[in-house]
């Protein structure tokens, strides 16, 4: 009785935006499936990424703290950077998982594919429009929405920045609290500062689990801020430090793949086939020429390797 009067009170007042701001204050639903299991994130992070400390940390830490604070002063932005099968869309299918329940199939789940939904350089501003008003429409929608750009090395310079307003602790938006939304952004810009970085302490002697954030997130700005032809090429997002934190993802050794074939083999009912994840380990190529200690493509390739030697 309290609701439907409070219905009418607010229908005499002839905004959409009053409506729902009481609504919301009584209501969950403005959170849309919003269902967050903090502890399986931090156990799936642990038990099924390999070789990746710093993204371990670093997600898990960002996410469950973010997820804890029902009124957050600005979006989670997280930027994910690292070679091919090093595990970056593996982890944003973990958050996505963790938050509604599944990988990608939930409808406030929102991907982009820059050849896909921005092939051409020479249509950035209508890519802007488009992408602002999607973006709105579905925080209006769902204030816990989760928005992944995917191959952001490929996206046009100039169409991310049409979210600058989005990501930052303004507070007035689209009649919804957009403060609640998280961005992903995956790209494989940095690679080169963080492979140099993991090569040059594995040379040392140092192990890769003492490489610190803060000997690479810095670099990483820089080389996505002055990477040409991509989506943060001088981007405003960078310089306004809108991005909650850079996330390193280094290149995996032999043993990292091993891992990942062995998961794969478990998929498949064939946990006991040691000697195929060995022979999967085996039939990678290496880098550096000389020395051979990382995978080129990471775990990328595992599943078709798997085909081989199965």
């Amino acid at each position: 009785m309290i609701f439907i009067l409070l219905l009418i009170y607010c229908t005499s007042l002839g905004t959409a935006f009053e409506m729902k701001s009481i609504f919301c204050s009584i209501s969950d639903s403005c959170d849309c499936d919003f269902k967050p299991d903090k502890k399986g994130l931090e156990w799936d992070l642990y038990k099924n990424l390999y070789g990746q400390h710093m993204a371990q940390d670093i997600v898990s830490e960002a996410v469950v703290n973010f997820l804890q604070n029902g009124n957050p002063d600005r979006p989670l932005v997280l930027s994910f950077h690292g070679a091919s099968g090093t595990g970056k869309s593996l982890v944003s299918s973990m958050i996505g998982r963790h938050v509604y329940g599944t990988a990608m199939g939930s409808p406030y789940i929102h991907q982009f594919i820059p050849t896909l939904h921005f092939p051409s350089a020479d249509r950035v501003q209508q890519y802007r429009s488009d992408l602002k008003h999607w973006v709105e429409r579905n925080l209006t929608a769902c204030a816990r929405s989760i928005f992944i750009f995917d191959e952001m090395e490929k996206m046009p310079p100039g169409v991310i920045d049409v979210l600058e307003p989005h990501l930052g602790p303004f507070h007035v938006l689209f009649q919804t609290n957009y403060r609640k939304a998280i961005y992903i952004f995956i790209s494989t810009v940095g690679q080169e500062v963080i492979n140099k970085v993991a090569l040059e302490s594995r040379q040392a002697g140092r192990d890769r689990e003492d490489i610190l954030p803060k000997e690479l997130e810095d670099r990483i700005a820089d080389a996505v801020y002055n990477k040409k032809n991509s989506g943060f090429y001088h981007s405003r997002i960078i310089t306004e430090k809108l991005i909650t934190r850079f996330v390193p993802f280094l290149p995996l050794l032999r043993r990292h793949v091993e891992r990942c074939a062995q998961r794969e083999l478990c998929q498949r009912g064939e946990c006991q086939r040691a000697d195929v994840a060995s022979s999967v380990g085996g039939a990678m190529t290496y880098t550096p020429n000389d020395s051979q200690y990382f995978s080129s493509t990471g775990c990328k390739l595992v599943p078709a390797k798997v085909n081989l030697f199965l």
